[in-house]
């Protein structure tokens, strides 16, 4: 099971670079019943699958550099950012915030985030 920090680093790349199915990088990293609060929107798994179409189309690079982690039992937060170089030439640069809850199995639960859209 993935850890934390694969889950901040490597599920973007896997859902934006990856040839496997995005429903099976998904199920890895979350369990069936997540719930995926990001800035008042909740995604469900589907959403999260459908989402990787669009990255995988549009993004050529990216990079995330964490610069805070928390882990407490079944609870984790985070800081961190996200530079994208769309395949249009274009930068974003996302600041994120966010507070994750696993299952017993590892897989997170639920996430609720918060994210901010920097000059880059």
């Amino acid at each position: 099971m993935p850890g934390f920090d694969a889950f901040l680093t490597r599920l973007p790349y896997e859902l934006a670079f990856g040839q496997e199915d995005p429903a099976a990088i998904v199920d890895r990293y979350y369990t069936p019943d997540l719930e995926y609060h990001n800035d008042g929107i909740v995604l469900d798994r589907q959403r999260l699958i459908d989402h990787a179409g669009p990255a995988r189309k549009n993004a050529r690079e990216l990079e995330i550099q964490v610069h805070d982690t928390l882990i407490d039992d079944d609870r984790a937060a985070a800081r961190y950012t996200m530079t994208v170089l769309t395949r249009k030439g274009t930068t974003l640069r996302i600041e994120v915030q966010l507070f994750a809850r696993f299952a017993s199995d590892g897989r997170v639960r639920r996430v609720d985030s918060i994210t901010r859209t920097v000059q880059p």
